[in-house]
């Protein structure tokens, strides 16, 4: 086989996602097979950098090793490993190469091996083919010798990442290491490789060095917990506690006292001193989630803390110094609320010193895919399939929706589609395919017309038409028009739910509930 282009990618810099990508499209072509994929090993699952001859979606998954029989036999050895048609044990790539969307895939060969950097497995390179009897000895030998390269171009995109890294700020890391870097609670990150998102991702790797305050601006739904916590490692204080709070869910009576804390006796049923949430925070980061909601009193104490670096606990006579970074976030228009008299003008010109939006789904591209990719493995190995997918027009439905509800709306989507198939009596062992109607998605919610936030005077939203019934269950019938009906209230409204739920005439606590069990939030 002949590598020269390979050993010329070597060579020369090159950003990692190309190089990688130029790597796996090189050895397909050397061994004209379906499907390449190169995977990083990260904690207990394999996440896949580059693929070639597999749907886009696959970019989004995380192959649970403990779930993939093939991927751990792999991991575990040092040779090639191969699997040949009549293997009993299942593929992780099931139904997810591109050439045979909306088809059953066929039987086939694979194989792969693990891959070392520095002595420690860093993945696994797996190639599979269509036609059985594709990888004979030649093939596995040549994979064999085709290990050193990629383990190669694997370090050398290593290194330049940490050069990089090291000239720009020695705390932080690369962009490209933490858009796929875990960031979040539980199995959530942060997933995508739109020009908007790695723009922003770009943005936070550069301010996370300050002490700045950050606001971030963005819908319901797009993740703004993630990115705050994503500032958090990437700055200073990253060693340091990182506090949330939900100012939404803090009872007026209890703010104050919650975020400063009190001394005994300052409150019937303050039996003992009780710090706050600003000195558990203490050297590191608070993240007000929702600050739009905090009442007036507490933003005025908020405000002294940021501009002198002290609280007073609820009762006490004396202040204490605190160094805390403050991020805080809202889906509100805080402009509107300043000139409305509910929220302070000196505050928002203090939390805002460097506010950062956050892109709505709709205007990431195709990371939808890799988002719903993300979604379907995850209820693939929660349902105890054997494949899950999205078929052709499944994925177009995807692209074209507007995502009112943003990542959070499209993972319940992707949960209950994944669901209603299980419901209707498919074969776990078979590969289970997503079609439209299973989305359950409204067509008409896309002429609902979003407007930024804090970006000067909104613009008149778009009233959709009204949708016709659709066929099915009454329920899905009564589903579609309540979520039809919430999307209005809010376009009309700039996204306030409270305004939403009066013009509804429904309690806004019983909003909420409804909308998240309707996908939307």
């Amino acid at each position: 086989m002949d590598h020269s282009p390979l050993l010329a990618d070597l060579a020369i810099d090159l950003p990692q996602a190309v190089r990688l990508q130029r790597l796996v499209d090189h050895l397909r072509t050397c061994f004209h097979c379906g499907a390449v994929a190169l995977l990083q090993l990260e904690e207990d699952h394999l996440r896949p950098v580059a693929v070639e001859g597999l749907v886009r979606e696959a970019l989004g998954r995380r192959f649970s090793v403990g779930q993939h029989p093939r991927l751990a036999a792999i991991l575990a050895r040092r040779e090639v490993t191969c699997f040949d048609h009549d293997s009993t044990l299942p593929d992780p790539y099931d139904g997810l190469l591109d050439t045979l969307v909306g088809e059953p895939l066929p039987v086939h060969d694979c194989m792969g091996v693990c891959l070392q950097v520095d002595g420690q497995p860093w993945g696994v390179l797996t190639l599979d083919a269509l036609q059985t009897g594709t990888f004979g000895e030649a093939a596995r030998a040549a994979l064999a010798d085709c290990k050193v390269l990629v383990e190669a171009a694997v370090r050398i995109s290593r290194l330049e990442r940490e050069v990089q890294a090291l000239r720009s700020a020695p705390h932080t890391r690369s962009a490209d290491d933490e858009r796929t870097t875990r960031a979040g609670d539980g199995d959530m990150e942060i997933v995508g490789q739109s020009e908007p998102l790695l723009r922003l991702l770009h943005e936070l790797t550069v301010v996370a060095g300050s002490d700045l305050p950050v606001l971030l601006l963005g819908e319901t739904g797009v993740g703004k917990e993630l990115f705050a916590r994503l500032l958090h490692r990437q700055s200073t204080r990253a060693t340091r506690p990182l506090v949330h709070v939900n100012c939404a869910a803090l009872p007026e009576s209890l703010a104050e006292s919650e975020l400063f804390g009190h001394v005994r006796g300052a409150f019937s049923g303050a039996v003992t001193d009780r710090p706050g949430r600003f000195e558990a925070a203490e050297g590191g980061t608070l993240f007000l989630d929702e600050v739009g909601e905090l009442p007036l009193a507490v933003q005025a104490k908020l405000l002294r803390t940021l501009q002198n670096g002290e609280i007073q606990r609820l009762g006490a006579d004396r202040p204490r110094r605190v160094d805390v970074r403050v991020i805080a976030a809202t889906n509100r228009n805080l402009r509107d609320q300043v000139r409305d008299g509910a929220f302070r003008a000196d505050l928002y010109h203090r939390l805002s010193v460097y506010p950062v939006p956050i892109p709505p789904l709709r205007e990431r591209g195709n990371d939808v895919l890799l988002l719903a990719g993300r979604f379907l493995e995850l209820n693939r190995a929660r349902l105890g399939l054997r494949s899950l997918r999205l078929s052709a027009s499944a994925q177009d439905a995807l692209r074209r929706y507007p995502w009112p509800g943003n990542i959070r709306e499209l993972e319940h989507v992707v949960s209950r589609a994944a669901l209603k198939a299980l419901s209707r009596g498919v074969n776990r062992a078979d590969i289970v395919t997503l079609e439209p109607a299973l989305l359950d998605l409204d067509a008409d919610a896309a002429s609902v017309a979003h407007t930024p936030l804090d970006a000067g005077a909104p613009a008149s939203a778009t009233e959709p038409p009204t949708t016709a019934t659709p066929d099915g269950p009454l329920r899905d019938a009564v589903d579609a028009c309540q979520r039809l009906a919430i999307t209005q209230a809010l376009a009309r409204h700039q996204g306030n739910w409270a305004q939403a739920a009066r013009a509804l005439e429904v309690d806004a606590s019983n909003l909420h509930k409804l909308a998240r069990r309707l996908g939307i939030k």
